[in-house]
């Protein structure tokens, strides 16, 4: 295999023109397409063009694809060096700098541009946050690695994640840059901007996006027993939780679930039986916040995993870093002091508990 940066002149790349001896320069990069060209998506015309063949096919090329392509492995050994003299101008996003591209980040942090509500103190905050963010698993499909999941929890990141709240108080956050009473909902619109720009919406819905919208009800309508069972460790890191609330059939319409639950005989236990899919993180959630239809009508339920219970990842039209699963219960049994707010109040639960409406919000605003 040629070396990546071996010296070329324009004048050697332009003697390889043809079907079985073809070459291109990108960004003043050589690569070499010869046994590639059939696999082109375009088909080898494309590349065996009068204007592409053995010519500088920069503007081409980007006129149609993006830098990450360049950077794949497949396509990234297909280099064979560089032209001599020459240095390449263009390359992909480097972690924790800005873009200068218009319109590439939010306005806040476009030279130039003041903001009243976005200070210096929360400028600082922001480039903390944005040096967390990794993505180290999303090309793999994999779910994110419990040591980046752990640095998360050390900066108490899964914390303010859910917005202010008394589940801050006593806590260090991001090494004491903001105290928990000064924390607010630009903090976390800062937060969720990062996740958004690492423009991996797998990875980030895999880095706990579950609990986002999972915990609220917990942290609204549980039990104090409860909460302090879930909700230390699921802050932590070390327990994962989702929102189960979508069918097959019904989709996200509460009132048209078929999940039913049903008390045993002496009362103290649920006994739940249905599906849920499209569940954020739910391949590997040690909980699930779980709309059932009762007696009473629609009742949120915290289910632990366990006998009856089994997930299954399905595949979306995103990373499987997600964990998006189809789920089951089996003649699941839990405790009656798992319900979330009243007896066939579940949709009051879901209502008061707007704060994983308000989490999803700043999320599609982010993305946009």
């Amino acid at each position: 295999m040629a070396s990546a940066t071996k010296q070329i002149t324009r004048d050697e790349v332009e003697k390889h023109n043809k079907d079985g001896d073809l070459w291109i320069i990108v960004d003043s990069k050589v690569y070499d397409i010869s046994r590639f060209k059939n696999l082109h998506p375009g088909g080898a015309s494309v590349l065996l063009d009068a204007e592409v063949a053995g010519k500088d096919a920069t503007e081409a090329f980007y006129g149609l694809h993006r830098h990450e392509v360049l950077e794949r492995p497949q396509y990234k050994r297909l280099q064979i060096g560089v032209i001599a003299g020459e240095e390449s101008k263009i390359y992909g996003r480097i972690p924790g700098e800005n873009s200068n591209v218009p319109y590439a980040e939010p306005t806040w942090l476009a030279e130039g541009y003041h903001s009243a509500y976005f200070t210096e103190a929360r400028l600082v905050f922001e480039v903390s946050a944005s040096a967390v963010i990794l993505t180290a698993r999303e090309a793999d499909g994999k779910r994110p690695s419990q040591s980046v999941i752990d640095k998360m929890a050390e900066l108490n990141i899964h914390a303010m994640r859910m917005g202010p709240g008394k589940h801050l108080q006593g806590r260090i956050l991001m090494n004491g840059l903001v105290k928990p009473q000064e924390f607010d909902y630009f903090h976390e619109l800062i937060i969720t901007q990062e996740f958004a720009r690492s423009s991996l919406r797998g990875y980030g819905d895999g880095l706990l996006g579950g609990k986002v919208i999972g915990l609220p009800p917990v942290l609204n309508f549980g039990s104090e027993e409860l909460k302090a069972r879930v909700v230390p460790e699921v802050l932590a890191g070390k327990k994962f939780i989702c929102l189960a609330i979508s069918e097959a059939h019904a989709g996200s319409d509460v009132m048209g679930l078929q999940t039913t639950a049903v008390k045993s005989e002496d009362g103290k236990e649920w006994i739940i039986n249905g599906s849920k899919k499209w569940i954020t993180n739910g391949t590997f959630a040690d909980y699930f916040t779980v709309g059932c239809k009762t007696e009473d009508g629609f009742t949120v339920i915290l289910v632990e995993r366990g006998p009856g219970v089994e997930t299954k990842q399905i595949k979306t039209s995103y990373s499987t870093t997600a964990g998006t699963a189809y789920i089951t219960f089996d003649d699941v049994r839990v405790p009656v002091g798992n319900t979330l707010g009243e007896e066939g109040g579940g949709i009051f639960v879901m209502l008061r508990s707007v704060k994983a409406s308000q989490h999803l919000r700043l999320k599609l605003i982010s993305q946009k």
